[in-house]
């Protein structure tokens, strides 16, 4: 298996996973009232919330951790995924009502940022078949 082409397959659903999240976050308490009548109630459902987190965590490790280890050894993507993971859990601790429709999201916003970078990181280190050290990836 090809680890370059499955982490890039992987942030990409990663990307879409965390943004998904960050949505959701945001979105649920504002439609809490009207999501029953949508027929879209499960949406405002904790086990559905705390499935997405998991399911974002569990990508997010695998995707940039290996990517990390085997790729590119740069840092930015690992900071931007402990802060992610950091800002939904303590929105979720610490904040309520709006409070945690702002926080939450932003979190998931680090996480698929976590993933750009990573992509772009994974990307950006191979030329001509040999591995050189990256020196920037925002140019």
């Amino acid at each position: 298996m090809d680890l370059e082409k499955t982490s890039s397959r992987l942030d990409h659903v990663g990307i879409t996973a965390s943004t998904l999240c960050a949505v959701h976050c945001a979105l649920v308490p504002v439609l809490f009232t009207s999501l029953p009548l949508l027929g879209l109630g499960f949406l405002a459902n904790v086990w559905v919330e705390w499935g997405m987190i998991v399911l974002a965590l569990i990508i997010g490790v695998y995707s940039i951790g290996l990517s990390y280890l085997r790729i590119h050894r740069q840092l930015l993507p690992l900071t931007f995924l402990v802060t992610g993971f950091t800002t939904i859990m303590l929105g979720h601790a610490f904040a309520n009502g709006w409070a945690e429709a702002v926080v939450a999201p932003v979190g998931g916003l680090f996480i698929a940022a976590a993933h750009f970078v990573n992509y772009k990181y994974s990307g950006a280190c191979k030329h001509n078949g040999h591995k050189h050290q990256l020196k920037e990836v925002a140019e």
